[in-house]
């Protein structure tokens, strides 16, 4: 909680939600995230990205992994930089439509080093939602960087993230990986879609055969045990790199895949939207001039009265 007197003394109050500029108008805000890195998450949020812009979405990337973004390229981006309309930075549209900012496209570079400390990083994060003209959207998907530190922090607490997809992976460590992300969620108050699970399994070229290469998947025990749903599982595919390094994701992402994931996300937009529908319901007068109001500068007090109380 904030403190005028911590305030005065120096000390900092709780963060606020960055506020949306009037050239971005963004629906809804999916994180994906996991408890470590090396999971595979920007693939998973590129695949997302690109099967919600296949089914007719408009789409947009946050690319939060600030020091060692991989979006970019991933789409096809390699070499080219954002720019800039007025005050507002301009998100670079990939050649199927997806709209991305990150700190890759800020770079001389694509290999130059980002040596930022955190508060830093988290003023990029706010550039990033609340200086850049997203125009309209209907999915913004936060690709998050490992961990639970500062970056999450900041997203949770200052942008209106309607849900999280957590990505792992079948080793043992599973359970902590999980565990870390469900419970940092539950703390900032941000509901978790569902798990991915990323490298589950290799198939054999010749037979078909589902090779278990990091041993059995727990993972269904582990979603059980924290009350999340399993929303899909991606093999160990060596196409599925040379696809990111080529930066021809949009183009050869095989379709139909992590359909659970892409449900869960519907749903919960749907949810979201009707939720909004009913706080403007019950902020809006019942009489004729129609509009929400608190009736200090409504015209028919008298029968907004009721409406203002309530």
């Amino acid at each position: 909680m904030g403190c005028e007197h911590a305030q005065a003394a120096g000390g900092q109050t709780a963060p606020q939600q960055f506020e949306e500029n009037n050239l971005s108008e963004v629906k809804h805000v999916i994180a994906v995230l996991s408890g470590k890195g090396g999971v595979g998450k920007s693939l998973v949020t590129g695949a997302l990205a690109v099967e919600l812009s296949r089914a007719g979405n408009k789409v947009g990337i946050l690319d939060a992994d600030i020091t060692g973004p991989s979006i970019p390229k991933m789409l096809g981006m390699s070499g080219r930089c954002a720019h800039g309309i007025g005050n507002l930075l301009l998100p670079e549209i990939s050649t199927r439509g997806i709209k991305v900012m990150s700190s890759n496209l800020l770079l001389a570079n694509e290999t130059d080093p980002v040596l930022w400390r955190g508060p830093v990083i988290a003023g990029a994060i706010r550039q990033f939602w609340s200086e850049t003209s997203w125009g309209p959207l209907d999915y913004l998907l936060v690709d998050m960087p490992p961990g639970t530190g500062d970056v999450a922090l900041t997203v949770f607490q200052s942008l209106p993230v309607d849900g999280i997809v957590v990505v792992t992976s079948p080793q043992d460590l599973v359970s902590m990986i999980v565990a870390k992300a469900v419970n940092m969620a539950d703390k900032m108050n941000v509901p978790v879609l569902g798990v991915v699970e990323n490298m589950s399994y290799v198939e054999c070229p010749d037979c078909g055969k589902k090779i278990e290469v990091f041993g059995q998947s727990h993972l269904d025990e582990v979603a059980a045990q924290y009350g999340v749903d399993v929303l899909g599982r991606l093999p160990i595919n060596p196409a599925f790199a040379a696809m990111c390094d080529a930066g021809t994701i949009e183009e050869n992402l095989p379709a139909g895949m992590l359909p659970a994931a892409l449900e869960a996300i519907r749903v919960t937009a749907e949810l979201a939207d009707a939720k909004a529908v009913l706080a403007q319901d019950a902020n809006t007068c019942d009489c004729s001039c129609d509009h929400a109001c608190d009736c200090d500068e409504c015209d028919c007090a008298e029968h907004c009265e009721s409406a203002g109380s309530n």
